[in-house]
């Protein structure tokens, strides 16, 4: 899912940093051994997201399996934007604090992770020490080293995917659900009130942005590099245009949005909305399972694809507690934990590992029933649009706050 992270504007720091983040790590000659033993009786404080029960529960379930397996302790920071933590880790290098930091893992990716990396923020390369990495066979993977166009080179390790996927009351169709952009604003033309977004700087709704610019953009390659260097008034004047059109016959006339995924899923659970989405293409089938969905409720993709990426984990440069967030990001990438976090009663985040090369035991771990209607196919999700420049999200929101807040 992503990721609800949204960007914090870091300023460029003067002041070097007086570590050496290779230097830090483990010495060739230590062994994984070294790091479980060091972990052993460590307290972990991992600022994540907490704004849905799917995900609160699936990492209470991972607090007590680091405890019981490696002796780590593990705390939830809850968060509802990463930014905060972010924030927190420039505050204490700011103050000089540079080995007894407060954050020890974060749930980040795209902008936040650009930031943070430039500005030596972040300790590393640990990904590619971690034993279960090999896992997700980055070689043949290259999304699980690349965030946002960006390389990850080992800053971070992922732990989930995500791609946006759209569903529907079938019984509120008689025809096809809408398959492009265009015909999505046809729809609501047609339903007015039915359909909306998460209202900006939501990290779903920026994505919606995103999704729709690639779409109706002329030049899509500018959107791969920095915003800087490309004309963003011409490059966007289509997805504004777009949005004039939309808003007016979206929920509430477009004068309120949504404030997020799980209530935009709220809304379509009360009947207010007939077509939402997602950006985990298994939350609609796990939110019909737990009887918060209508039956009649079916996911779909975009003709063409739709925008997805890779969440992560990143450890903080001034961590005290290194070994034991190394421990439990190797945790997050063991096939119990993924196949644990994929399955659709749980939580339904698709793995990042790449089953497909697994042994046929372990590959086993990650078979679900197809018998639940609203749960897509894997080779419905094939077809993927990769992610814009970081840069690029932010500059959306910016400009999206200035354009709509207010009228």
């Amino acid at each position: 899912m992503r990721i609800p992270a949204l960007a914090v504007p870091l300023p460029a720091l003067a002041v070097p940093l007086f570590v050496s983040l290779s230097l830090s790590l483990p010495a060739a000659a230590d062994t994984w051994q070294h790091v479980l033993d060091d972990a052993r009786g460590q307290t972990v404080y991992w600022h994540a997201w907490a704004g849905d029960t799917r995900v609160n529960d699936y990492l209470d379930w991972v607090k007590r399996q680091v405890r019981d397996e490696h002796g780590v302790e593990l705390v939830h920071v809850k968060i509802d934007d990463t930014g905060a933590a972010v924030s927190r880790v420039l505050a204490e290098r700011s103050a000089g604090n540079h080995d007894d930091g407060s954050v020890d893992l974060i749930w980040l990716n795209g902008e936040n992770f650009a930031a943070m990396k430039a500005n030596d923020l972040l300790y590393g390369p640990f990904a590619e020490t971690l034993p279960n990495f090999a896992l997700t066979f980055p070689e043949h993977n290259p999304e699980v080293v690349t965030d946002f166009t960006l390389p990850t080179e080992g800053y971070e390790s992922p732990w989930g995917k995500a791609q946006i996927t759209f569903y529907y009351d079938a019984e509120e169709f008689d025809e096809a659900p809408p398959r492009s952009m265009a015909e999505i604003l046809a729809w609501a033309e047609a339903n007015p009130g039915r359909f909306t977004y998460p209202r900006i700087p939501d990290f779903l709704g920026s994505t919606f942005l995103k999704q729709a610019l690639i779409v109706l953009a002329d030049d899509t390659k500018a959107l791969y590099e920095p915003v800087a260097q490309s004309d963003f008034e011409t490059v966007t004047a289509p997805l504004w245009d777009y949005l004039d059109a939309l808003h007016p016959h979206l929920w509430r006339s477009g004068r309120q949005f949504a404030a997020s995924g799980p209530e935009m899923r709220r809304l379509m659970a009360d009947g207010e909305l007939a077509l939402a989405f997602t950006f985990n293409p298994a939350e609609p089938a796990a939110a019909v399972a737990d009887f918060e969905l209508p039956e009649s409720t079916r996911s779909y993709v975009l003709e063409g694809g739709t925008l997805g990426n890779v969440h992560f984990v990143a450890i903080p440069f001034n961590s005290p507690r290194r070994s034991g967030a190394m421990v439990v990001a190797n945790f997050l990438l063991s096939p119990e934990a993924q196949a644990h976090k994929q399955d659709i009663s749980v939580w339904g985040d698709p793995t990042v590992l790449d089953v497909t090369r697994l042994d046929d035991e372990t590959r086993a771990l990650f078979a679900q029933e197809r018998d639940n209607p609203a749960l897509l196919a894997p080779e419905a999700l094939a077809e993927t649009l990769p992610e814009p420049h970081p840069s690029w999200m932010t500059a959306l929101q910016d400009a999206w706050q200035s354009r709509y807040v207010g009228r």
